[in-house]
C-alpha cells in the first residue's frame, strides 16, 4: 500500500510541476494582450480593447496600447476578458475534515495550518477562472475556526498561496448544522450542545461575553503596563480561543456567518449589535430576500447560492430571484460555491442571475467579482479590472455569461497560471508517464492486483456517520 502511495505521490508531484513550470515559464514580466473584449466590471465594456500586464500588476487598459519591447503580446482577438472570479465560500485545500466538530465554539482552530497545496481541485477551479477563494471551515459548530483567503497559484506552497494582506475572519453558523439535527452521535456517546435554536444563540452570546470579559483583562492590564512600564502586574492568562473572539469584537476580525432562515438572520444581527460588531456576510442566505432591508442597514453583505436549495428541511423557503432582490434593497451580494465542483462555473451561476432579476451582465459578473472582494476586504487588490490591481485576469472564448464560452487563459500576479491549449497539449504526456509509473509497481509487487487492493474483511470498520448533505454541512 505504501508504494501505491509513493507512485500516486510522485504522480502528483509530476503532473503539478510540469503543469506550473510548462505555464509560468511561457510568461514575462509584462504581457500585453490585446483585441479583446475587455469586462472590467466597474468601468465599463471596451471594445477591442487592451491590458498591459508589468509587474504582476495591470499597468494599462484601453484602446490601442503599444507593446513595450521585451512584451509578450496575446492576441484575443474575438475573446473575451475579465477579472478573475472570487469564490466567497469554498472548502477546497483542506487536509484532514472541514468541520472540528467536537466542540460547540472552536474559534482557537485555523484553516492556514491544514491547507493541502497538492489538492487537485485547486488545478480545477482554476481551470474556470477562480484565482481567489476564500476557505472556510465548516458549520458544525455555533461558532467554528479561522478561515483562510488564498489565490490558486497551483504549483506554489501553502504559505505561497495566503492572500497577502487579506484581514483574518471566522466562521459562525446557524440552524440545523450547528446544533446537529441531521447528524447521530456515535454510539456510546451523548449528543453535543446544543440542540436547538435557542441553545446556538445561547451559544454564541456566552463566548462573546466571555470573550468582552478577557479583552477587558487585557485592556486593564495594558493600561497599568502603559502608566508603570516597570509594574510587576501579570498579564492574564492567554486563551486563543477568545483572541480570536476578541478580534471580533474590536472588528479586527470578519464573520462569515453560515444561515438560512430569516428569523434566525435578524437574531445574529440583534446579538451582534448588541455587542458592537457587524457582520462581514452571510453565507447562503436563502431567505435573505425576507429581511433584505435588515441586512442592508446592518451592513452586512449577503452571500448566497443562485438557484440549490431543498437539501434540507430549513433551505426549502428559497427563490432564484434571492440573489437580485437583495441587490435591489442595497445588500452587497455575491454567489459563492461550497462545493469543489460548482466552482468551475462560477460564471455561469452569475449569469442566473440575468434570467432571474434582470440583473445586467456587469451586475451579473459583479457576484463572482468585485463583490465577493468587497466582502473580503480585497477590493483595492482584485475583483476588477483596473490600473495598478493585480493582474489577475480570465480570457474567455467568448461572453462570459454565455454557456458556450470556456477558460483559455488565468493569470493570477501576471504569472500564466492556466492555459487550455497547453493542458491539452500536455495530457498525452500524462497518461504516458502514469502507465510508466504502473508498470515500474507491478515490476515491483509481481502478482500485485491492479488497483486498490480489496480490504481485509475482518478489519472492515463501522459504517461512517452520514454523508453531509451538499451545501449544508460545509
Amino acid at each position: 500500500m505504501k508504494q501505491i502511495h509513493r507512485v500516486a505521490s510522485v504522480f502528483l508531484i509530476l503532473v503539478m510541476t510540469t503543469l506550473t513550470s510548462a505555464q509560468q515559464s511561457s510568461s514575462s514580466d509584462v504581457v500585453l494582450i490585446q483585441n479583446a473584449t475587455v469586462m472590467t466590471v466597474t468601468n465599463g465594456t471596451i471594445q477591442n480593447g487592451s491590458i498591459l500586464i508589468r509587474d504582476g500588476k495591470i499597468a494599462a487598459v484601453g484602446k490601442n496600447l503599444r507593446a513595450p519591447a521585451q512584451a509578450r503580446v496575446i492576441d484575443a482577438t474575438g475573446k473575451f476578458v475579465t477579472p478573475g472570479l472570487i469564490d466567497c465560500h469554498s472548502h477546497i485545500a483542506i487536509d484532514g475534515g472541514v468541520n472540528e466538530g467536537t466542540l460547540s465554539v472552536t474559534s482557537m482552530v485555523r484553516i492556514q495550518d491544514v491547507l493541502d497545496p497538492t489538492d487537485i481541485n485547486i488545478y480545477r477551479d482554476l481551470a474556470g477562472g477562480v484565482t481567489t477563494a476564500n476557505i472556510l471551515h465548516g458549520s458544525a459548530n455555533a461558532i467554528g475556526g479561522h478561515n483562510a483567503v488564498i489565490k490558486l497559484r497551483w504549483g506554489k506552497s501553502a504559505k505561497e498561496m495566503i492572500f497577502e494582506g487579506a484581514p483574518p475572519g471566522i466562521k459562525f453558523a446557524l440552524g440545523e448544522n450547528p446544533k446537529r439535527s441531521n447528524f447521530n452521535p456515535a454510539p456510546g456517546t451523548s449528543p453535543r450542545f446544543p440542540a436547538t435554536r435557542m441553545g446556538v444563540e445561547f451559544t454564541i452570546r456566552e463566548a462573546l461575553t466571555e470573550a468582552r470579559e478577557y479583552m477587558r483583562q487585557w485592556d486593564e492590564y495594558r493600561r497599568q503596563i502603559a502608566q508603570n512600564p516597570k509594574s510587576d502586574v501579570l498579564p492574564p492568562k492567554r486563551d486563543l480561543k477568545l483572541d480570536a473572539l476578541a478580534e471580533v469584537l474590536r472588528g479586527e476580525r470578519l464573520v462569515h456567518a453560515h444561515c438560512y432562515r430569516a428569523d434566525e438572520i435578524l437574531m445574529l444581527i440583534r446579538l451582534a449589535e448588541e455587542f458592537g460588531f457587524k457582520i462581514a456576510t452571510f453565507q447562503h442566505v436563502l431567505e435573505g430576500y425576507k429581511v433584505a432591508k435588515e441586512i442592508a442597514a446592518h451592513g452586512a453583505g449577503a452571500s448566497s447560492f443562485s438557484d440549490w436549495w431543498a437539501f434540507k428541511i430549513e433551505a426549502y423557503d428559497a427563490i432564484p430571484y434571492n440573489g437580485a432582490l437583495m441587490a435591489r434593497k442595497g445588500v452587497l451580494v455575491s454567489f459563492n460555491s461550497d462545493s469543489a465542483e460548482l466552482a468551475r462555473r462560477m460564471n455561469l451561476e452569475a449569469a442566473k442571475a440575468v434570467k432571474y432579476g434582470g440583473l445586467s451582465d456587469d451586475e451579473a459578473l459583479a457576484l463572482v467579482t468585485i463583490n465577493p472582494a468587497k466582502q473580503l476586504r480585497i477590493d483595492k487588490r482584485v475583483g476588477s479590472i483596473e490600473v495598478g490591481k493585480d493582474a489577475d485576469l480570465v480570457i474567455f472564448s467568448g461572453h462570459p455569461l454565455s454557456v458556450y464560452s470556456i477558460v483559455e487563459k488565468v493569470f493570477i500576479d501576471g504569472q500564466l497560471y492556466f492555459d487550455r491549449q497547453a493542458d491539452i497539449a500536455r495530457r498525452a504526456e500524462l497518461e504516458k508517464e502514469k502507465q510508466t509509473l504502473k508498470q515500474q509497481l507491478k515490476q515491483e509487487r509481481p502478482g500485485q492486483r491492479e488497483g486498490r487492493p480489496e480490504p481485509d474483511r475482518r478489519d472492515v470498520p463501522p459504517p461512517p456517520t452520514p454523508t453531509p448533505q451538499p451545501g449544508g454541512e460545509q
